[in-house]
């Protein structure tokens, strides 16, 4: 019910009054029966915009940091969001059954493959989390992606404009039925995986690198720990620096599409 009143009550309509969301390729979307939503994801607010342009209720995998403040968790269980710890191991795969659990039940299911937002607008290696799953509830998977999101709300700033150009353009159904029954394949999962990233890739036209986000960050963060003692340059900043007349004329080539 509540993800129901954020959507038409709540939160939706000023979302469609401030931004005019434009999507692409709906009717690649089944209208009903379980499907993976694979979408780039590249801000914060991309969760926000993907259930807003479909008709079905979407079910988002999100990391379970957004659930450990209550003035946020709140929120987070209401958009139907499914915490999702980051360390691997027994937290990654409850997580996953999860998903299942809600694919096997006919819903839809969001799930960023990346594992994280990109650090750089680029799209990175995706893990075999998505393919499991498509596998395990033996349903299509759909590629996605959002488009206006990074500059309406970059990495690191708390708030979104207030105006800004969002498009999300949906790619065509994914059908993996060759190998159902073979979701214990780490081979066949890195083969699934990597079809969808491409997949997203064509779709979104973005840079792809053939390397974990969540490394990059990484490797980001120990090199502005080294800037800050020693008066440097951050990564964030001159990304920021180098990206503003980019950004713009990424909009703009949207708008024209």
């Amino acid at each position: 019910m509540m993800y129901w009143l954020l959507k038409h009550i709540f939160l939706g309509p000023f979302l469609r009054l401030f931004y005019r969301p434009k999507a692409k390729g709906l009717e690649n979307i089944p209208g009903d029966g379980p499907v993976v939503l694979a979408s780039n994801h590249v801000s914060f607010i991309d969760s926000m915009f993907i259930p807003l342009v479909i008709k079905r209720k979407v079910v988002f995998l999100g990391k379970a940091d957004y659930f450990t403040s209550a003035k946020t968790a709140w929120f987070f269980r209401a958009a139907g969001v499914i915490p999702i710890r980051r360390e691997g191991g027994s937290a990654s795969e409850a997580a996953i059954q999860a998903g299942v659990r809600e694919l096997r039940n006919g819903h839809v299911v969001g799930i960023y493959p990346e594992g994280t937002r990109s650090p750089d607008g680029r799209l990175y290696r995706g893990k075999t989390g998505v393919a499991r799953m498509a596998l395990l509830a033996r349903c299509p998977i759909v590629p996605i992606a959002v488009f206006g999101t990074r500059e309406l709300q970059p990495i690191g700033k708390r708030m979104p404009k207030l105006s800004g150009h969002i498009e999300v353009h949906f790619g065509k159904p994914l059908s993996f039925e060759r190998f159902y029954g073979q979701e214990a394949d780490r081979f066949v999962l890195r083969s699934i995986t990597d079809e969808v990233m491409y997949e997203i890739m064509m779709v979104s036209g973005q840079e792809y690198v053939d390397e974990y986000a969540s490394k990059v960050k990484a490797q980001q963060a120990e090199a502005d720990a080294d800037a800050k003692e020693t008066g440097g340059v951050t990564s964030e900043a001159a990304t920021q620096a180098a990206e503003e007349p980019a950004g713009a004329s990424s909009t703009e080539s949207v708008r024209k599409a």
